[in-house]
């Protein structure tokens, strides 16, 4: 996971438990086989592009959900 989308992610979720959890959430889900919802580089994690979609607007948190 790099730093700097970490850092930029966080400007959008402030929370960092909250970041964590919609990291985690979303790489179970590119484990289980869902595609990516950005143009993925082959160098790039489930955590990274988790990370870059929550940065480009992908993924967003919906307050008072539970899924």
């Amino acid at each position: 996971m790099k730093n700097d989308l970490v850092e930029k992610a966080s400007e959008i979720v402030a929370d960092p438990l909250v970041l964590i959890n919609l990291v985690s959430k979303r790489v179970a889900q590119l484990n289980q086989g869902r595609s990516p919802l950005i143009e993925a580089l082959p160098s790039m994690g489930f955590a990274d592009i988790a990370l870059t979609e929550i940065i480009e607007g992908k993924i967003k948190l919906v307050e008072g959900s539970n899924s």
